[in-house]
């Protein structure tokens, strides 16, 4: 049988209620005191039981991480900073996968049944509101890649898509293309709207160059690679601003499909700048969205909403920038 807190209190010759402060966190314990308790636990191989002490703080020290982008493999990369940063925490990430869920409703409910301490809701696709619910169920929340506003109802950690669209936008047009089009995920996600409101913005200065835009069906590899496919059935624009990375993947598979080169044929550029991206075989011109500076905030404001949890909502945005690689011709010199 593993080691109780009555073995580690007989051990340490102290009381049970001792043991149980030692390893409560803020509970009142002397330094002579915790260093007996902490003695003792390590010759007997004792590990506080997470249930129990929950019971007693009234704390679970459960994250919930709630997501619905679970077929774009950048959120394989997501989870794990986010699981690693929260557990260094000594918080316990709960994992929620809300692929087919737009009412939070019923993740509200679920967060309860589970007695989480926060949420954190991972997610540039679901509403704007869907954090806002957590908030008025009174438990506290971090929405990280989220709609950036000046006037945050939570706590909202990202990028600036807009200016992504029009960072994009200029990179098309440094390099000389004249047909350029916008292929973004759904319509209705507002990374989506704001990518292509930069990047139709950007444009409008340049009416010499004929703009065309359209939207897959997810964030996703066949979603992208199917709605390329569709559009070389047409006439192609010179060059596309994929938002995002695995869209631009997928309209790359189709592009070789229809035995045209990239970026001689057609230019493509993509967003994240996920692992996969800078792979040899695949080399993706893109916008790098810093991932592990946006996962650490959002998990360093997690942290200080359990210590206070009416803290005043802020907008936290990171620069991005474009990262040169193969699938865009290359900048006159």
């Amino acid at each position: 049988m593993p080691p109780t807190l009555k073995d580690v209190a007989e051990r340490a010759g102290v009381s049970r209620s001792a043991v149980s402060r030692t390893f409560t966190d803020g509970a009142s314990v002397s330094g002579k005191m915790r260093r007996r308790v902490e003695k003792a636990a390590a010759e007997l191989g004792y590990r506080p039981n997470a249930l129990a002490s929950s019971l007693t703080t009234g704390r679970t020290k459960l994250i919930g991480l709630v997501s619905n982008n679970f077929h774009n493999p950048i959120f394989l990369e997501v989870f794990d900073l986010f699981t690693r940063g929260l557990q260094d925490q000594g918080l316990r990430p709960l994992l929620v996968n809300l692929s087919d869920e737009i009412d939070p409703e019923n993740s509200v409910q679920m967060m309860r049944q589970y007695s989480v301490d926060g949420v954190v809701v991972a997610s540039s696709t679901l509403p704007p509101g869907f954090a806002k619910a957590f908030r008025d169920a009174g438990i506290p929340v971090v929405r990280a890649f989220g709609r950036q506003t000046s006037a945050p109802q939570v706590h909202v950690v990202g990028i600036d898509n807009v200016e992504c669209g029009r960072m994009a936008a200029r990179a098309l047009v440094d390099r000389g293309y004249r047909r350029v089009g916008f292929l973004g995920g759904p319509e209705s996600a507002t990374s989506t709207q704001d990518r292509l409101l930069g990047f139709m913005d950007e444009l409008a200065a340049h009416p010499d160059i004929a703009v065309s835009h359209s939207f897959a069906e997810a964030y996703s590899f066949t979603a992208g690679r199917h709605e390329m496919l569709r559009l070389l059935k047409e006439t192609p624009a010179e060059a596309y601003f994929c938002g995002d990375d695995v869209l631009s993947i997928g309209a790359l598979s189709a592009i070789e499909e229809n035995n045209l080169s990239v970026p001689e044929d057609i230019g493509i550029i993509g967003l994240n700048d996920m692992a996969m991206a800078g792979w040899e075989n695949i080399n993706l011109t893109t916008i790098r969205q810093p991932i592990q500076q946006i996962v650490s905030s959002t998990i360093e404001l997690m942290v200080a909403m359990l210590s206070d949890p009416d803290r005043y909502p802020e907008a936290r945005t990171f620069a991005c920038h474009v990262v040169e690689r193969g699938t865009l011709r290359p900048l006159d010199t």
